[in-house]
């Protein structure tokens, strides 16, 4: 069963350059290129900007700040791999993991895990559930059953739809794999806590129901990715004095 978490850590851009290795996230290769953060530029904030006037000085003071940097996964693969050892974990654990394997098998690759058992993929630190929906991956990956390049050139809702056939992948898993490796521009996830939690922020909503929150995704589009980016960054504190109005829970 899949929990979609608060959304990514905030990144230190400097930091992140300085050790591209943990910032890039997953790598297919032992030589990890620099970092690759996901893009968004003036287009996208004046779109934004415009469409959306509680939004916009959010933008503005975000940006005065610093540009938001939010490092890409390059290889789908590997993508999959990481989304699944991350679910429900620390940040700090799934680099743990991630590291684990790099060393085990010296990549991270459908041909290395599909000849790994699942009890060496366990021996990196998770589940054997995880274990075994990893193996599963690289074995349909090997076996035709799970093109990689097909999927990455699909639609948004049909490479969900496919990433979805895979187990220990859930939709919001799917998005955040859109968003972090394919670089889709229109990703605003409902399953995203911290997304929920920074738009509540903004627009001063105790709830929001999947009517309203389709409202705000039609507003944004088709530049959802950059707006998730400031709602994450919104629901870390990034804007001092907004709070979040959520209905608190009685004890």
């Amino acid at each position: 069963m899949e929990i979609a978490v608060a959304g990514p850590e905030p990144i230190d851009a400097a930091a992140a350059t300085a050790d591209a290795a943990a910032a890039a996230g997953p790598a297919a290769s032992d030589a990890p290129a620099p970092p690759r953060f996901f893009p968004y530029g003036e287009v996208e904030l004046a779109a934004l900007s415009a469409a959306d006037p509680k939004l916009a000085p959010v933008i503005a003071q975000v940006e005065a700040a610093g540009h938001i940097c939010r490092p890409m996964d390059d290889d789908l693969f590997a993508s999959v791999v990481h989304h699944i050892i991350g679910q429900q974990i620390s940040t700090a654990a799934q680099q743990t993991i991630w590291n684990r394997l790099r060393e085990r098998f010296g990549a991270v690759t459908p041909e290395a895990l599909a000849a790994a058992d699942a009890a060496e993929v366990q021996a990196c630190g998770m589940t054997f559930r995880k274990a075994a929906y990893v193996r599963d991956f690289a074995e349909k990956v090997m076996g035709g059953q799970f093109d990689l390049d097909v999927v990455a050139a699909l639609p948004d809702e049909e490479a969900i739809a496919a990433l979805c056939t895979l187990a220990g992948i859930g939709r919001w898993t799917a998005e955040m794999i859109l968003l972090f490796c394919l670089g889709r521009p229109d990703v605003l996830s409902f399953g995203d806590l911290a997304i929920q939690r920074g738009m509540r922020m903004v627009y001063r909503h105790r709830a929001l129901a999947p009517a309203l929150f389709a409202k705000y995704r039609r507003r944004l589009s088709p530049y959802g990715s950059t707006a998730s980016l400031f709602f994450w960054e919104v629901s870390h504190g990034a804007v001092p004095g907004l709070t979040d109005p959520a209905l608190k829970k009685r004890k």
